[in-house]
């Protein structure tokens, strides 16, 4: 690692710690964040040249505190305001005292809960608890999400502003919220670390910045509610799936399928704190979708060899995730568990019944589940077709290039 990707790579650590610490102080999560981002651009250019400071947490408060209070400062109508922030914020962590002050004090859960306050909708809460909780810059954050990033940066705005207006408080939610915010908190995770496993656009078949985070945050979650079963079964969910991360690309970054992995290069390790984690919650119940989602990750996970994988259990468990939580991409999953215990004519047959559901008939994985099925029914023809059309409607490279290379095989009646 360089000095530059050291730096930045701390940088992006102290982002979330700085900006909570900032927001408990002060309010006004919008004038925070642009104070810590103003603070991170000084940083990223002093520190390259004069190297890191000896308390770079307190260096970095003590420059965002000076710009907040210049961004009060320089809008007269606010001048209430920045009195109240002067005046109410003791010398000392105006000083960069705060490193001492609050050594092991880390905000995120509480910036995570703000971020998915129920006055913003999904694609806002995911985009602000990128930018706010996980450093991300808005070039990153519509690069991730195939955006221009001056649309990401408007919705970063307004979702600030909406955050505003709402007199959202810097604080965990109270017994009579805190379900529902958990609620929306999980989908947010849940929707960043896909994103990070599987890139919808780009060069990578991996973002490990979001998976990472995602990871790390719903461990706070799971802490702060370790009871919650949907919460212990997301983490599952993530760790068992983060477990076959090394074996998901060959060194040239090609992508390589389940049945394919060397399961070898899994993380065991995870995979043993993820099964444990799944087990533990079916057991108190109620049993909800993430629960599911990681039990078939752990059928996956157990098996040794492919060809030990338990699909007659693996179609189970997706009968009854149609059931608790109805979704066509479960469906869609679901199909290639029913061509693998009755046969790829059975699965086409469920999956002509998405046909008409316009929420994944233009999605790729809808064609790559088609092609799959139609090779193994041998129709090599439909399934290069399939692939072809597959590859059309995906912005992944890694994943384009795949599902190009599958269309060649099957047409010469070869399945690898």
């Amino acid at each position: 690692m360089t000095q530059t990707e050291g730096v930045e790579d701390l940088l992006r650590e102290l982002a979330r710690q700085v900006l909570g610490a900032l927001v408990r102080r002060h309010g006004q999560l919008d004038l925070c964040e642009d104070a810590v981002q103003e603070a991170l651009f000084e940083a990223s250019v002093e520190w390259k040249k004069s190297g890191v400071p000896e308390y770079p947490r307190g260096w970095l408060f003590t420059v965002a505190t000076r710009r907040l209070i210049d961004h009060v400062r320089s809008d007269t109508a606010r001048r209430r305001r920045e009195e109240r922030l002067v005046v109410g914020a003791p010398p000392a962590e105006l000083a960069g005292l705060g490193e001492a002050a609050d050594k092991d004090r880390d905000d995120s859960l509480v910036l995570l809960y703000m971020c998915c306050h129920p006055a913003l909708n999904a694609p806002a809460q995911i985009a602000l608890t990128l930018r706010a909780v996980g450093g991300l810059s808005t070039a990153e954050i519509a690069g991730a999400f195939f955006v221009p990033e001056s649309t990401m940066g408007q919705r970063i705005s307004r979702a600030k502003q909406r955050i505003r207006d709402a007199g959202a408080v810097f604080s965990i939610p109270p017994p009579e919220e805190i379900e529902e915010r958990t609620r929306s908190v999980r989908h947010v995770l849940y929707l960043i670390f896909n994103e990070g496993y599987t890139s919808s656009s780009g060069p990578q078949v991996h973002r490990t910045e979001l998976t990472t985070e995602a990871i790390r945050l719903t461990r706070e979650v799971h802490r702060l509610r370790p009871l919650d079963t949907e919460t212990t079964g997301l983490l599952a969910l993530m760790l068992l799936t983060e477990a076959r991360r090394p074996a998901r690309i060959t060194p040239g970054g090609e992508v390589v399928p389940l049945g394919e992995q060397d399961r070898r290069r899994w993380d065991w390790g995870l995979i043993q704190e993820g099964v444990a984690l799944v087990t533990g919650a079916l057991s108190l119940g109620p049993v909800g979708s993430y629960q599911i989602q990681a039990a078939i990750a752990a059928v996956h996970d157990e098996a040794e060899r492919v060809e030990e994988t338990d699909w007659t259990q693996v179609l189970a468990l997706y009968e009854l995730l149609d059931q608790v939580s109805p979704n066509p991409m479960a469906t869609l999953n679901r199909c290639v568990a029913v061509a693998m215990v009755h046969g790829p004519i059975a699965g086409l047959d469920l999956l002509g019944t998405l046909q008409d559901d316009s929420r994944v008939v233009q999605h790729h994985l809808f064609y790559a589940v088609r092609g799959h099925l139609l090779d193994m029914a041998e129709d090599h023809t439909a399934a290069s077709e399939a692939f072809e059309a597959a590859a059309r409607r995906t912005a992944s490279q890694p994943e384009k290039h795949y599902l190009l290379k599958r269309s060649k095989q099957v047409l010469s009646g070869r399945r690898k």
